[in-house]
């Protein structure tokens, strides 16, 4: 076990308005009345008193220790605490020796040389605070917000431009940006999945969008939450409704019937959120009777898929929402779950760093294959919390993860 922990705060993630949307963490448990949800131009969200509904619930709220300046740390600590208060860490991009940490607050630019830092949120022109997604795109700091958009920074100005609906955007409600090999970008929305062709942002000509009607259920739902390219060009989707994949204007698709996820039976009694969404959601309710899913009244969706990666190998990894971790290797599934040693059937996040190695994070820990088991790290090993929503590794192997509350950067030689 680590010792000698040292917390840092950054005050400026304490600062921000919180809205009422769908994934900004409160306190409550899931299934609790819902919270007015922001205006959409998607399906309804019903946020129970701001925590998602494809969020466990919470724990109690981290909140800053110290107002004002950033207090140093010590570089020969072997991690560190960031905490952000009463947020969630959705996304984090290391960019050479800046991080940036996406948080339901708005996105922080941290100088990782200097302890200085910066907080982007609707005061700096962003059209909302909640941040789903943290890179760059075509040279520019890209952020996917929950409810306002695309926008890139020009920081040598200090400016956005902003994409939304009237540049073709499918939704405001941005979860994941990819800039493919051959120049295309995707974006994935709450409805739908925006192509621009060759990267032209500025030619409307250029936007696609593919939906279930428009791919004739090729797209198994228009909540598209994770975006991958595969060796061969492909592009892997993940959505509420299972996992599709575009391959030169073809679409195919797989869902718990084809393979994805664990069965009810073999993870009943590993769910540790009991509450049922629906219960609070006629979008999830629908979602639920289309699946086959009515019997069951706890928080597990095999179809549901919440993350996803591809390997160097090939190998596409699916995290669901309670069916545990699934690896397609083209031709059939394989699940892992709590019973060959992943620390918990809710997989919220995964990672692959430069040295080809595969995160898994979960309701329960960090998790990384090894040696052909599941290396497992959690509180007791410098993780904020146990509940890991986000991830980036650096290129000294400095590890940085995300939960609801703060951020835990554990540098090289703890493992």
């Amino acid at each position: 076990m680590l010792s000698n922990r040292k917390i840092v705060v950054l005050a400026a993630l304490s600062i921000g308005a919180t809205a009422a949307v769908s994934y900004f963490a409160g306190r409550a448990a899931i299934g609790a009345p819902p919270a007015p949800a922001a205006p959409s131009t998607t399906a309804a969200v019903a946020p129970a008193n701001g925590v998602p509904l494809n969020h466990p619930p919470l724990p109690p709220a981290q909140e800053p220790q110290r107002e004002g300046k950033v207090v140093g740390h010590d570089p020969a600590q072997k991690f560190t605490h960031f905490r952000v208060g009463n947020k969630n860490v959705k996304r984090i991009f290391v960019d050479g020796d800046v991080t940036w940490v996406g948080t339901s607050g708005g996105a922080v630019r941290y100088d990782i040389r200097t302890d200085e830092y910066k907080l982007y949120d609707i005061k700096s022109g962003l059209l909302s605070n909640g941040v789903f997604y943290v890179g760059r795109l075509q040279g520019r700091l890209a952020l996917g917000t929950y409810g306002g958009g695309l926008s890139l920074l020009d920081e040598a100005k200090q400016t956005w431009e902003t994409y939304n609906i009237p540049e073709g955007l499918g939704d405001a409600f941005v979860y994941d940006v990819l800039h493919a090999k051959n120049g295309d970008v995707w974006v994935a929305t709450w409805s739908g999945v925006n192509r621009i062709r060759g990267g032209a942002l500025k030619d409307r000509s250029k936007w696609d969008l593919f939906t279930v009607d428009s791919t004739k259920g090729g797209l198994p739902n228009d909540w598209v939450y994770g975006l991958a390219e595969g060796r061969n060009g492909d592009i892997w989707l993940a959505t509420e409704g299972g996992l599709a994949r575009y391959r030169g204007g073809d679409w195919h698709n797989w869902n718990h019937a084809k393979g994805l996820g664990a069965p009810y039976e073999k993870v009943k009694h590993q769910i540790e959120f009991k509450t049922d969404p629906s219960t609070v959601s006629q979008h999830h309710a629908k979602q639920k009777e289309e699946m086959g899913l009515t019997g069951v009244d706890v928080a597990y969706n095999p179809n549901y898929i919440v993350a996803l990666a591809v390997d160097d190998n090939g190998m596409v990894w699916a995290g669901t929402w309670g069916g545990g971790l699934s690896r397609f290797d083209g031709k059939a599934w394989k699940t892992f779950t709590v019973d060959d040693g992943l620390p918990g059937n809710h997989v919220f996040m995964l990672h692959i760093d430069a040295r080809k190695r595969l995160w898994i994070g979960t309701n329960n820990g960090l998790a990384t294959p090894r040696d052909g088991k599941f290396e497992v790290m959690t509180t007791a090993d410098g993780l904020f919390s146990n509940r890991v929503f986000s991830m980036a590794t650096g290129a000294d192997g400095t590890l940085w993860v995300g939960s609801y509350g703060g951020v835990a950067r554990i540098r090289p030689g703890v493992r």
